[in-house]
């Protein structure tokens, strides 16, 4: 056997400090992340902050993420755009904001009497969604993956009950996405806010009523003392994915290993907000109670004009475009194939309770 000679041993040590992993460990890339959310709100922005941490951490620190709140670099509404133009690297928000510019996008989020957040994930994974979302963002050289979700959204804070859904014309409310179209169909004036703008637009009479997310992030920002009809459930919102994006000059710089950390840590984040989402709206909704709200059953006319809206709503999302048509008809299949193991889960479920 030849013995290696001085010569080889150096030109192997210098090949290895010149390979690109070790590069990467000794230069840590910084990435930053634009969020649609103020800093540190329960649910979303706790989220953010998590994702990055766990980024760095599954990394091995070659990707330091800098997590930036809604308005410090863009605004709210605006992270899609500044992850297209590398204004930033990566982004932590929600596909619905985009439903304007992408349609189809909000069903990446949720669409009005959906699937639950479990349905979702397998559609995404195992029903070829996730496919879908990237032929959907291709345009805007953009990946999109799920990276957190809030649960499901309760109905939304009203200053009064609903008698009807008669009530519902000329109501001015705060909603996002889809639902904002099946409210705007049954006559009422859907508003898009920011969530850091939404308290005050409620208490100055801008606004009648406010759906955001669900109990544990509604509670710090006080909406019941404003508008204590709390009602459920939240047909518009059954679901709350959160995404998150990174610029594909970005992704496609990453070796494997490193995209399976984001990807990694983007599925644990998913995990995470909804385990935090399920303690944390239990204690919510009970401290809610005590604080005045009035958790309220939507009016049964309300829930069946609710839902034949949103079929409306989804057929004219897939006339808009090819890509719309096919994510649209692939959710609806989703759902079709789920509905009768659902069925037995949410019997299941009752019954196991009592």
């Amino acid at each position: 056997m030849m013995r290696p000679t001085r010569r080889s041993l150096a030109l192997g040590a210098a090949a290895l400090v010149a390979s690109p992993a070790v590069a990467r460990a000794e230069e840590p890339l910084r990435l930053r992340m634009a969020t649609s959310w103020p800093r540190n709100l329960p649910g979303p922005g706790v989220s953010a902050a998590r994702l990055a941490q766990r980024i760095g951490l599954l990394s091995g620190g070659r990707l330091q993420i800098d997590v930036f709140a809604a308005g410090e670099i863009v605004p709210a509404f605006a992270v899609l755009d500044a992850v297209s133009n590398s204004t930033v690297e990566m982004g932590h928000t929600a596909s619905f904001f985009w439903e304007g510019k992408a349609p189809g996008a909000s069903l990446f989020t949720t669409a009005p009497f959906g699937l639950s957040a479990v349905e979702h994930q397998a559609w995404l994974s195992e029903r070829g969604g996730q496919a879908l979302w990237d032929k959907l963002y291709e345009p805007f050289g953009v990946r999109g993956m799920l990276a957190g979700n809030t649960g499901p959204s309760m109905g939304g804070w009203f200053r009064k009950e609903l008698g009807s859904a008669a009530d519902l014309k000329g109501l001015r409310i705060r909603v996002s996405g889809l639902g904002g179209e099946v409210y705007a169909e049954l006559g009422a004036v859907p508003q898009a806010i920011p969530p850091g703008d939404v308290y005050p637009a409620l208490e100055r009479g801008v606004i009648d009523a406010v759906e955001l997310l669900s109990p544990a992030n509604d509670l710090p920002l006080g909406f019941h003392r404003v508008a204590p009809v709390y009602y459920m459930p939240g047909f518009n919102k059954p679901n709350g994915a959160a995404e998150a994006l990174v610029a594909r000059p970005v992704w496609d710089r990453l070796s494997p290993e490193l995209r399976a950390a984001v990807e990694t840590a983007c599925l644990a984040e998913h995990a995470a907000g909804l385990a935090d989402a399920e303690r944390t709206n239990a204690e919510a909704i009970v401290k809610l109670v005590s604080l005045g709200a009035k958790p309220t059953p939507f009016p049964a006319d309300v829930m069946a004009a609710a839902r034949r809206a949103a079929d409306a709503v989804l057929d004219r999302v897939a006339a808009k475009t090819p890509i719309a048509g096919e994510i649209v008809a692939s959710y609806r299949t989703a759902a079709a194939e789920g509905r009768p193991w659902a069925r037995i889960q949410g019997y299941m479920a009752q019954a196991l309770r009592g």
